[in-house]
């Protein structure tokens, strides 16, 4: 055959194949076309619902939002959503078509179905429920909230609100002896009728509450770099240890450290306060902090998801993080999913603006950054908020009510009457339900359970 020929030859082999591919592919779509839609289910409890969205949050915490076709719905109902199509797991957002939605009341050993999922304090959940039942609505709002330890009063306002706990500061412990600190938080103890969360930021090195106080502690404790720098990390397991029996036995349990924020780079507003290394070995100093804190009494707190980057202070104002998704899945979110991984009781949510996420709301109250955290880390323990005094939120209405309704199970407040003003208010207008507030204290108790806080003969 010559070349001429071969041509011709090739043109009609390619021309009869398009042809054939043109026919397959207009075939293949009248097939896909004919393809029943895949019809799936979500059960969850109703967080916000109006003419446009429904927004539910199913047993695992991860918040949906789904366009509302005219479903008569109530903030606060156990529902089962069926819709076709797969979830966007990264989205709060969805496009799916919402078929049909009907109200439930399942329960396993009489809790709600929606209530329960697979984690870290399940052994206890059914001692929380039978807890939450004997409170009453402020009780159990009281326990969503934990608060700036006020200088006057402090017994009284505790029997008055029930809070779920007191931060303390440097200020608490100045001149104090180590019988005067305890008798403090005992006569605290004592006057609640639920044991209390006694949180401190006990970080070391910049930021030290309780080792500011040589009565307390004869030196303060090193930072993070600096005990690397000491020992590696057997020195920090080792501090960690050290400051967990401190701690303990002036009746402090929960430490909000360790800072598992990457940061390399000195002109950073939290680098001080970081481990100041790479993500390789920050991954490896909030494993061995959460690992060294085990069976001491004390739980730690991972902060600040997602990672704080190379941020202003929030305490001043608000800030913006423009960092791709990307870069924050590689750099910063991996030292949490490591603590995580080994075994830590709470997550704290800084208020920096991360718009890769969330260009609307700061991280602290975006349901797609605590998505974030449910979803991709498996994170069933207590989420909480910095403080929503802090300059970055303070400005914002309604800022409690849209903590809540973000996914957070704690909140740090300095103004807890402006607070409890706005979760009532809330509930009174429909907004919150008291089933969520519940639900909120009933997560909340399981952990002061599973930390050994409450026994079964409490008062």
């Amino acid at each position: 055959m010559d070349k001429k020929n071969i041509g011709i030859f090739s043109f009609a082999l390619l021309f009869i194949i398009g042809i054939l591919s043109f026919i397959w592919i207009g075939e293949y779509d009248k097939l896909e076309e004919t393809q029943p839609e895949i019809k799936n289910q979500i059960e969850g409890t109703v967080l916000s619902v109006n003419k446009e969205y429904i927004s539910v949050q199913d047993k695992n915490q991860i918040i949906y939002t789904f366009s509302n076709s005219n479903f008569s719905l109530n903030v606060g109902d156990s529902i089962l959503l069926e819709y076709f199509g797969i979830l966007n797991k990264d989205s709060e957002r969805q496009e799916n078509k919402v078929v049909n939605i009907t109200t439930t009341s399942k329960t396993i050993d009489g809790i709600p179905l929606d209530w329960q999922d697979n984690g870290i304090f399940k052994a206890f959940y059914k001692e929380a429920y039978k807890k939450v039942q004997t409170m009453s609505l402020s009780d159990k709002i009281g326990q969503l909230l934990l608060v700036r330890y006020p200088s006057f009063n402090a017994t009284e306002h505790l029997k008055a609100y029930s809070f779920g706990g007191f931060v303390f500061f440097e200020k608490d412990f100045k001149n104090k002896t180590e019988q005067e600190v305890k008798n403090m938080i005992k006569k605290l103890q004592d006057e609640s009728t639920i044991p209390l969360l006694t949180a401190v930021d006990e970080e070391g090195g910049k930021i030290v509450r309780v080792s500011s106080n040589p009565n307390l502690v004869s030196t303060k404790f090193l930072s993070s770099k600096e005990l690397y720098d000491l020992g590696g990390f057997p020195k920090i397991s080792e501090d960690t240890k050290n400051k967990s029996k401190i701690l303990y036995n002036l009746g402090l349990n929960l430490n909000l450290a360790p800072v598992v924020d990457v940061s390399t780079n000195p002109n950073d507003y939290m680098y001080e306060r970081s481990f100041g290394k790479s993500t390789d070995l920050t991954n490896t100093y909030a494993k061995t902090v959460i690992e060294a804190s085990k069976g001491t009494g004390v739980s730690y707190t991972l902060k600040h998801f997602p990672g704080y980057g190379n941020n202003p202070d929030t305490h001043t104002s608000g800030t913006t993080d423009s960092r791709t998704f990307d870069d924050l899945l590689k750099n910063d979110i991996p030292p949490f999913e490591n603590g995580i991984h080994a075994g830590a009781e709470a997550v704290l949510v800084s208020h920096n603006t991360v718009t890769s996420i969330d260009p609307n709301q700061p991280a602290s109250l975006s349901s797609a950054v605590h998505n974030v955290l449910r979803n991709r880390l498996d994170f069933t323990g207590i989420i909480i908020t910095d403080d929503i005094a802090m300059g970055a939120t303070n400005t914002i209405d309604n800022k409690t009510v849209k903590a809540i309704l973000a996914g957070n199970d704690l909140i740090i407040t300095t103004d807890y009457e402006e607070s409890i003003k706005e979760i009532k208010q809330a509930i009174a207008d429909g907004v919150l339900s008291e089933d969520l507030i519940s639900k909120l204290a009933f997560r909340n108790l399981a952990w002061k359970y599973y930390k050994g806080l409450i026994h079964e003969n409490e008062k």
